[in-house]
């Protein structure tokens, strides 16, 4: 039992910056973050800094994807080293999660 407790503050330490809150009472925008932060925070980074995946925050999502519907088009179906996460979320989920890096991340 102590190596997972040990495993468990080793893996909270590294964490580092978490998702931004979202300030303001919208049940879709809380889901969004929830589902990137499981989904999408491994390659986009906590706060949409890239990584391994590129970048969302600074208003770059928006730059690159004017039109939302071709940011959900791209997060169902993937494209080049983006997975599609079609079979993985729900067509609301991934409008929640596009939101969330539209109006909070960017």
């Amino acid at each position: 039992m102590p190596g997972l407790l040990a495993v468990a503050v080793t893996l909270g330490a590294c964490a580092g910056a978490s998702a931004p809150e979202v300030l303001v009472d919208d049940p879709q925008l809380e889901q969004g973050r929830d589902i990137y932060v499981r989904q999408c925070s491994s390659c986009h980074g906590s706060t949409g800094g890239g990584g391994r995946g590129s970048k969302l925050d600074e208003g770059r999502v928006i730059r690159d994807f004017p039109d939302i519907d071709s940011q959900i088009e791209l997060v169902t179906a993937g494209r080049n080293s983006m997975p599609s996460f079609s079979g993985k979320l729900t067509t609301d989920e991934i409008v929640a999660v596009v939101r969330y890096t539209r109006e909070v991340l960017s």
